[in-house]
């Protein structure tokens, strides 16, 4: 087994095509990791690897680089197919290998995941794709149905071997490797290395070179690192809110596209903060422009690109938001570095979407510090805090002795010809200062900017709906009475699936085979209960058309499931799996 150290080359000596080069350059990579330095050579000498690293050590790029610097454009087929665990993996592995391809002509690269329409994958197929990106699960519904073609695979990636195992998926992934070519490469990579993934590469790889990395990844300590749970739409209301209570000197936002800075910048300058954009599209001029009046005051906010920001160092950046968690660990390494540095204290913020929750498990998992959760400051939190500057405002104000006066006679002159109290004028004038942004937030303001956060009032909270799917019962839900009572306050209805104990499946194979396929997310799944031929799940009561057609056509352990809604019968009744009930859910 080969222990890499700290990278020390430079991607030009890895043997890479000058087209992938030139496109990691304009991504901003400049040192290859040590995962990329240790696998890219063993790949480009035609060697297969098992790779033992952890999310974020840069194994993506360390695998597609040496398989598109080798692709044959003219070969219509499938050359490359990659395994990932979940839709959400399968797509940032797309978004890489598009990238890292940009300079070449004609690469096609297919994502396939559950949650997606066969049409537009059949099309593609038919139109001839070299690389494709999906879930094992759709990936065998295609191989049935005689739609994906791997009689011509060159190169077979299987990215986070250990939790595609934990999700269900070895025989789909053994049946996968069986029947492509013998003589094709194959790339493993996984966090740990269980007897199950020593079985397969032992018996599908040949002679593999086992790279293991270790992630040295560390964060100051001087750097406080806190998490922000944000559904997308509601991402740049939660920030304003934050600018708002967050006692700030200067701030650098991360945003991981060049046009999503310059989007976020104008939307921060329209509520009224100084706040400019830095990205790779920038001439260098206006980036030094733009550092300096960071440095001197004139601006408070920066928004920026990863490659934009490399080798920042402005003392007044108290705090570091990352608008878009990176996918990539040290990538978020170096950007909370940004502050909290040469001993001073800083903050680190990162806004989390329900589906990023692995990137954050990552994350923590990399630099060996958990972050704090916190929570969307309140209306009442932000009102105290505008309360306060208007009070600094107003004694600021006291101290102008000559304008005072100025000011005391107006006042005195309204006041004498109107009759009115001088706490009304004064109450009158901090109206007229506040001008068409309402000094404080109302109890309306609050409600319409809630987030739908994953601890739904009324519902139990992840780690109880998490140890609930490790039950086949609940307690004091024995009967389907029970059941059916307590699903009406969820909005959840009852489902069966046809397997159970005798296909082994277990609680984790059934959400992550039905949240791949349905694009359900982990607050939508209630009980499940297994039984020997079949299994009870308790899903969101109104699914879409859509969505209960893909589920019905999911497959666990090889198996179809057949969901429909449960009607409380037998597993002996002669009807079960002959007769569909006279009637669906509605679907609105």
């Amino acid at each position: 087994m080969t222990s890499t150290e700290a990278p020390v080359t430079s991607f030009s000596e890895l043997g890479l095509s000058e087209p992938v080069l030139k496109a990691l350059k304009e991504v901003g990579y400049e040192t290859p990791s040590a995962i990329q330095s240790a696998t890219i050579p063993a790949l480009m000498a035609g060697r297969d690897v098992v790779g033992l690293a952890q999310t974020g050590t840069g194994k993506t790029a360390a695998f597609a680089t040496p398989i598109l610097s080798r692709l044959d454009v003219t070969q219509k087929t499938p050359q490359a197919l990659v395994l990932a665990p979940t839709r959400e993996l399968a797509l940032q592995v797309c978004e890489a290998f598009e990238s890292y391809a940009s300079h070449l002509k004609g690469v096609s690269v297919l994502p396939v995941y559950g949650g997606q329409g066969y049409g537009v994958q059949l099309s593609a197929l038919r139109r001839g794709v070299h690389v494709v990106v999906g879930t094992p699960g759709r990936i065998m519904d295609h191989l049935d149905k005689g739609t994906l073609d791997l009689s011509q695979l060159k190169y077979l990636v299987l990215d986070e071997a250990d939790e595609m195992l934990k999700m269900g998926f070895a025989e789909d992934v053994e049946t996968i490797l069986a029947d492509t070519p013998e003589d094709k490469q194959v790339a493993l990579f996984s966090a740990t290395m269980p007897a199950q993934i020593r079985r397969i590469s032992g018996r599908y790889l040949r002679n593999p070179e086992e790279i293991s990395v270790k992630s040295k990844t560390t964060t100051s300590a001087n750097t406080t690192q806190r998490y922000l749970m944000v559904s997308y739409p509601q991402k740049v209301d939660a920030l304003t809110r934050i600018l708002e209570v967050e006692n700030f000197e200067a701030m650098i936002v991360f945003t991981r596209t060049k046009n999503e800075t310059e989007t976020l910048a104008e939307k921060l300058r329209a509520r009224g903060y100084s706040a400019a954009a830095i990205n790779g599209d920038v001439v260098q001029a206006q980036r030094e422009r733009t550092v300096n009046q960071l440095k001197s005051g004139k601006l408070d906010i920066l928004v920026a690109t990863d490659v934009a920001a490399r080798g920042l160092d402005v003392e007044r950046i108290s705090h570091v938001v990352n608008f878009d968690i990176p996918i990539d660990t040290e990538s978020y390494v170096h950007r909370i570095g940004r502050t909290g540095r040469a001993g001073r204290s800083g903050d680190a913020i990162s806004f989390v979407t329900p589906r990023e929750r692995r990137l954050l498990t990552a994350i923590e998992k990399a630099t060996r510090q958990p972050l704090t959760q916190m929570q969307l400051p309140s209306v009442d939190e932000v009102n105290i805090t505008r309360l306060a500057r208007f009070d600094d405002a107003i004694t600021e104000a006291l101290g102008q002795v000559e304008l005072i006066s100025q000011f005391r006679d107006i006042v005195g002159h309204y006041i004498k010809h109107h009759d009115v109290p001088e706490e009304d004028v004064a109450a009158a004038l901090a109206v007229v200062a506040q001008g068409d942004t309402p000094l404080l937030l109302s109890p309306e303001a609050e409600r319409k900017q809630r987030f739908d956060r994953e601890e739904r009032p009324g519902r139990p909270d992840r780690e109880e709906r998490s140890g609930r799917w490790e039950r086949e019962e609940r307690p004091g839900r024995r009967d389907r009475g029970d059941r059916q009572g307590s699903r009406s306050n969820a909005g959840l209805a009852t489902y069966r699936i046809a397997v159970g104990k005798r296909q082994k499946v277990e609680p984790r194979q059934i959400v992550g085979a039905l949240a791949n396929e349905g694009g359900l997310s982990r607050e939508d799944f209630g009980a499940i209960q297994i039984r020997p031929d079949f299994s009870l799940v308790d899903l969101p009561a109104n699914l879409s058309s859509e969505v209960f057609k893909k589920l019905e056509n999911t497959r666990i352990s090889g198996k179809l499931i057949e969901l429909r809604p449960d009607r409380g019968g037998s597993s002996s009744s002669p009807a079960y799996g002959k007769e569909r009930p006279p009637r669906k859910p509605r679907h609105d």
